[in-house]
Parts: C-alpha cells; structure tokens; sequence
C-alpha cells in the first residue's frame, strides 16, 4: 500500500513538474517562428549541408543529391554531385561555373548557371542555392497576407523529430492557389516573370505548353498563365536550435511539385584557406 502511494504522489509530481517547466518554457507560436526563420537566415554567413532533391519533372519525378559548401558574402558555391564538382565564385570567371565532369568530355567546362546544359529540366539554378531565395518567397506570403490573414494560412503543426533534427512543424495552406492571365511586358522571360511575382518559372512551363523551356523569347503583350501564389502548400519543419529550415515538402494543384532536405546541416562553419579555389587539395579540377 505504501509503495502504491508513493509512486501515485511522484507521479503527480513529476506531472506537476512537467507542466510547471512547460508553462515556463512555452512553444513559441507559428508566426514567432517564422519570424524568427527569417531572422536567422539573414545571419547566416555560411553553411555546409548534405542536399537531397526530388523534383517534378517532364518524365516524372527526378532526384539528385549533392554536397554543398556556401558562403554568403562573398557569394561562394561548391557543390559535389556524384563525382561531377561545381566552383561559382562571386565577381570570378565572368560569372560562369567552373564544372569538373563525370564523363565525357573529362575536362573542365565553363557553364553559365543560367544555361541549357546546368539548368537542363531542374526547377532552380546556382543563383538560388543557400536560404535567401526560399526567404523572399517566405516573406513575400507574409506582406500579401498581412496580420489579419497571416493564422489562415500558416499553421504550427507541433514538434517532430525530420533528418535527425527536432524541429518545429509550420504548415502553409493557400487555399486560393490558382493561375491566372498575365500580360508579357517590354523584355521579359519566364525568369524574370517569376522573379518579380515571387512564383515558380518551371510552373509557368508547365502551364504554357507553348513553351519548351526557359530561354524561349516572349512577345510583348502575349497573354499566358502564371501561378498566383508559389504554391498551393508547403510542409516546412525548421530546426529548433538554428531556426533554420532543413525539410521543404512543396505541393500545387497536381501535387507534389518539389522536395528538399537538408542532412548534416553545419552552419557558419569556418572554412579552411583556399576552400573555396580550383586547387583546393581535397578536389579535383
């Protein structure tokens, strides 16, 4: 009988405890948490991060994975892809990317990132790497909903456990996610479309048959469709001790458009002298 009602009371202590400690250390709401995201991308100088992909493509589903190296300012990129490397240095090389193949030719290539050969069916480009692009395409939702709409759309979805990282779940839901007309303007693309509207280009694609890709010349006054928000949801899980995101799960209409996680996340790592040159010991230029 004593034994039972000991371990009733420490029970209820520890239950005590717990909600006492709870009610301390609260969870922060889904707008202090995006809030706070987009802080702490703002202060991120570097990064080094395993990359998984899963993209929508023209036949399907397409998947990559890279290691990557960033630095913020100077922009620096080095990327490893399955024996291919990739060097873009901010100011360097006329804006090309240095590009070590995997096959034939086997030798150095100079690729513009915004060309056929690197872009090829892939949604983004070298420019987008690290957190700044998703950032803009964050806080972009933010101004158009306001205050007042913000809890409509963004919900807190509790904690989880994503990529060997506890993380807070965010849920973004754009119930009016649709396409709409849009009148080509003097000396547009698709790119620069999508970036003044904070949309998808490979969504715009996919909409306009008459397109075949992104180079395609626009004729001022054409009238296509564009998507009128990034997306229709987004599943984000952001990391507890960096506020940083580390898994983006994007859907539209079809469904899944696109997927990203990031493993191993290092953040301001210090990069050693030259790891960011052609000659670095560790590549193979």
């Amino acid at each position: 009988m004593f034994k039972s009602g000991l371990k009733i009371f420490l029970l209820l202590a520890l239950q005590a405890l717990t909600i006492k400690l709870s009610a301390q250390n609260p969870e922060p709401s889904c707008h202090d948490i995006v809030t706070k995201s987009l802080t702490s991308i703002k202060e991120v100088k570097g990064l080094k991060y395993h990359l998984k992909i899963t993209e929508r493509g023209k036949k399907g589903m397409n998947y990559y994975e890279s290691a990557v190296k960033f630095s913020r300012n100077p922009r620096l990129i080095y990327l490893y892809i399955k024996g291919i490397e990739v060097l873009w240095l901010q100011g360097k090389n006329n804006g090309k990317a240095l590009v070590k193949p995997n096959s034939f030719p086997f030798f150095n290539l100079n690729l513009d990132p915004m060309g056929d050969l690197m872009r090829q069916d892939q949604h983004h480009t070298l420019n987008e790497m690290g957190y700044d692009y998703f950032a803009s395409i964050i806080q972009n939702t933010v101004d158009k909903l306001g205050p007042a709409k913000f809890n409509e759309v963004f919900k807190y979805g509790g904690l989880e456990r994503i990529n060997g990282r506890p993380c807070y779940k965010i849920i973004i839901d754009n119930k009016d996610f649709g396409y709409v007309d849009y009148t080509i303007g003097d000396n547009e693309n698709i790119t620069s479309i999508a970036r003044k509207h904070h949309i998808a280009e490979y969504m715009i694609l996919e909409k306009n048959k008459k397109f075949k890709d992104y180079f395609d010349i626009l004729k001022k006054g054409e009238v296509i469709k564009i998507p009128n928000w990034y997306c229709r949801s987004v599943v984000m899980f952001v990391d507890q001790l960096y506020f940083l995101p580390i898994s983006l799960k994007v859907l539209d209409d079809k469904g899944l458009f696109e997927e990203y996680n990031y493993h191993f996340l290092q953040v301001n790592p210090k990069f050693e002298e030259g790891e960011f040159t052609r000659n670095y010991k560790e590549y193979g230029f």
